[in-house]
């Protein structure tokens, strides 16, 4: 038999029996299983079988048997089930694990594909990248002398990647050198944050931009919590656009926050026994008022925290209602260095709120992009946070305060769409450097606008006139990225973040809360103090 066939023989007898293992693991768990329901699963399975044979003898090319299982079979099975449930092909299962662990083996660079060419969005700071002056907007012409011609981002990933202390030759182009330029990097590990930012934006109100939740996150809030002092007055915890991540380390972040035993998460499931998770070791009774920024990008394990925050009157939510994915995903690492990533749980907050919203008729792209309309307030469950205050379930968090996201403007998104930002901070850093006192004056704005007239982008001077605020801090920060990295354009991001500053304006609001519940923690403890009693 040839290899190919016996590959394929393998690929079909690993998904059968991976279901019908399945099948077999849930009747023991749960013992609700008839021998009717058997019958027919493995009927199923044999029909299955029969119509792989007849494609497999009959189609009119011969059949790729991993691209029919892998690539159809089970992702088609999957689909049907959820939108999350998936299958992880082996570049999509090494990726998941990497961003699970928050580090890998590498030169520590972002790259995206532009016009064809591999080029370099940023070099994390602190990395084999960043100590060599690769900077944003530098195209990959080459690695280790091979051509980048022609190959993908995932192929350019694979190509720098590679074992620790190795060394990789990385050639580049960039604007103001003639000539394409070569550095040798030796590959070390590469941490990837997931506090990306922490900082004290006025004096005693800290600000955490958390990213996602890895393996690490538990570990860098208590290093930002703890970077601001013990004179901390109030925080401000942006989870904008966080798409979730590891469970765990959701419940440890809340551990920082709330008290010792309060639930912070419940998951139910049908083939496994409920689970709650508490606070088990607790803020120490150190609290300030917390305002939590949210939006639509906020999801899963970040809508766990912003539940159990919300629910536990520890937190005032402010932004826009999440996500709404409160489906908890198994890995089941399969054959060929593949895995099943399969919904096992939903999410509960503590007050019993259904995190995840409805996704019964949808598409993908429909559920993904095209949100539906939230549901009338008569038409949800209703809960109550600790000091009775009225939330919603069944389609995210729902946020105390409703705080939409500015919208962007044709004329920004046509520069953002073209990385103008970017390009611009290489071409103005072609041939100078700047210092940290540098501001965008007329003088800049001149050369920026000179830099767009070169470029095939329709623009007009009245749009430059009513974005310039918009233009000033935006260039400045794609040249603090350019110059220093990342992180202090982030911060200029940051400092003139509209948002940001109502966020700022909502910590008396947040600190109410805490006085209510407070006040309620003392009346129940009050002598007398009891249900009613009906004589």
């Amino acid at each position: 038999m040839p290899h190919y066939a016996r590959r394929t023989v393998f690929s079909l007898l690993v998904f059968l029996t991976a279901c019908g293992l399945a099948g077999v693991l849930i009747c023991d768990r749960v013992g609700a299983q008839s021998e009717k329901e058997e019958s027919q699963a493995h009927k199923s399975l044999r029909s299955f079988a029969e119509v792989y044979s007849v494609v497999e003898q009959n189609y009119a090319e011969p059949l790729n048997g991993d691209k029919a299982i892998y690539d159809g079979a089970i992702p088609g099975m999957l689909r049907t089930l959820d939108p999350h449930s998936t299958f992880l092909d082996p570049v999509e299962y090494a990726r998941r694990l990497d961003e699970q662990r928050g580090e890998y083996y590498g030169v520590g660079i972002m790259i995206g594909q532009e016009d064809g060419a591999i080029t370099v969005i940023t070099p994390y700071e602190g990395t084999p990248s960043f100590r060599a002056g690769i900077r944003p907007g530098d195209k990959l012409v080459a690695v280790d002398g091979k051509s980048t011609a022609g190959i993908t981002v995932d192929d350019a990933s694979a190509m720098l990647k590679g074992a620790r202390g190795t060394h990789v030759g990385v050639t580049l182009s960039r604007e103001g050198k003639d000539q394409p330029f070569t550095v040798d990097l030796i590959r070390a590990e590469i941490s990837q944050p997931s506090v990306d930012l922490k900082e004290e934006i006025r004096p005693g109100i800290g600000y955490i931009h958390l990213s996602q939740f890895q393996e690490t996150t538990g570990r860098e809030m208590s290093d930002a919590l703890n970077s601001f002092g013990p004179g901390l007055k109030g925080l401000i915890f942006d989870m904008r656009n966080n798409p979730g991540g590891i469970v765990v380390q959701a419940v440890a972040t809340c551990d920082k926050f709330l008290q010792k035993g309060q639930v912070v998460v419940s998951q139910r499931g049908r083939a496994l026994p409920e689970e709650i998770f508490r606070a088990t070791h607790g803020n120490g009774g150190r609290n300030y008022p917390i305002v939590v920024l949210v939006n639509r990008g906020t999801a899963s394990a970040a809508e766990i925290v912003s539940g159990a925050l919300q629910d536990h009157d520890r937190a005032l939510i402010v932004g826009e209602t999440t996500f709404g994915k409160g489906l908890v995903q198994s890995m089941f690492p399969m054959s060929d260095n593949t895995a099943l990533v399969l919904t096992t749980y939903h999410y509960y907050t503590p007050s019993g709120r259904l995190i995840q919203r409805s996704y019964d008729g949808l598409s993908l792209l429909d559920y993904y992009f095209d949100r539906e309309k939230p549901k009338e307030d008569g038409n949800r469950e209703v809960k109550l946070t600790d000091s009775g205050r009225t939330e919603y379930g069944g389609g995210g968090i729902t946020p105390d305060v409703q705080l939409p996201t500015p919208r962007l403007n044709r004329f920004q998104q046509v520069m953002l769409a073209h990385d103008i930002f970017v390009h611009f901070a290489a071409h103005y850093l072609a041939n100078q450097s700047i210092t940290k006192d540098f501001q965008v004056d007329s003088g800049v704005l001149a050369e920026f606008k000179s830099y767009l007239s070169g470029r095939s982008i329709a623009w007009t001077d009245q749009q430059l006139a009513e974005n310039t605020d918009w233009l000033r801090n935006n260039i400045r920060a794609g040249i603090f990225s350019s110059q220093f990295g990342q992180l202090e354009g982030a911060r200029i991001k940051t400092a003139a973040d509209p948002l940001i500053s109502k966020a700022i304006d909502y910590l008396p609001q947040a600190a109410s809360l805490e006085q209510n519940v407070e006040k309620i923690e003392a009346q129940k403890s009050a002598p007398g103090f009891g249900p009613p009693t009906h004589l």
